[in-house]
């Protein structure tokens, strides 16, 4: 433990080092970013690409997984994740809004039909995931004032730990899933996933970037969380189109 806050802490002396020698914030230099496996794979690697390509001296080490790292004993700069987290010594920076839609493949719903409202779904293959508090099965959704949940059966559907894994089921013909907009937008664009009732809403669970506040934030990683609010932002204006039906 000592060791990895002694090579923190002369990391950080060596940024702080460069910047002042040169007069300026230097951006390189390796950034340890971590993010959920299915964004991390579909959108995140591309965008850190054209990062790449306007700061060539800096080098990434991505680390993919559905749950929360430890950003201090796994040395992680920046963890993307969703939703609201307890731990009030991380700085939580909000990118961007985020919607968790259902949906299901072309070849699917041509096979089985479409659900109208969520108690239809149990008319339905459906596939959740495992996450360390437990099975998230339980899917809440509301249009207006109504409320309805639709309660996925464990032992009748597939289920797996792996965000990456349901979409990859999803998008073979194997049920419906519970997915972030973000982790679906390249099968939306390519149609091989659809939103199922657009006009039910689950809870939003907006993306936020993490970070330790008690550590200096070198010129690389403030330049990358520039870089990801630019994208969020271009992004979300394109999603736009897939939610339109939303009220």
């Amino acid at each position: 433990m000592y060791l990895l806050h002694c090579q923190q802490a002369l990391q950080s002396l060596d940024d702080a080092h460069a910047a002042l020698q040169a007069g300026r914030s230097i951006v390189r230099g390796k950034i340890r970013i971590s993010a959920t496996s299915d964004f991390g794979r579909h959108v995140l690697k591309g965008w850190l690409d054209e990062f790449n390509a306007q700061y060539p001296e800096v080098k990434f080490a991505l680390v993919l997984s559905d749950s929360l790292s430890n950003l201090l004993f796994d040395d992680i700069d920046l963890a993307i994740r969703f939703g609201v987290l307890p731990d009030s010594s991380l700085v939580a920076r909000r990118l961007a809004p985020n919607r968790r839609v259902l949906c299901a493949s072309p070849e699917y719903v041509a096979a089985h039909g479409a659900p109208e409202r969520p108690r239809d779904l149990e008319r339905f293959d459906c596939i959740f995931l495992t996450t360390m508090s437990g099975q998230a099965n339980e899917w809440r959704l509301t249009r207006g004032d109504e409320v309805e949940t639709y309660t996925v059966p464990l032992a009748s559907s597939r289920e797996t730990n792996d965000g990456a894994i349901s979409r990859e089921w999803a998008v073979a013909g194997y049920g419906i899933a519970m997915k972030s907009v973000w982790d679906i937008a390249a099968d939306l664009r390519e149609g091989r996933l659809q939103i199922l009732m657009p006009a039910w809403r689950s809870p939003d669970v907006p993306v936020h970037a993490l970070y330790q506040g008690s550590r200096y934030v070198a010129p690389r990683v403030r330049a990358l969380l520039d870089f990801l609010v630019e994208r969020f932002s271009i992004v979300s204006g394109e999603l736009g189109v897939y939610l339109d039906s939303t009220p």
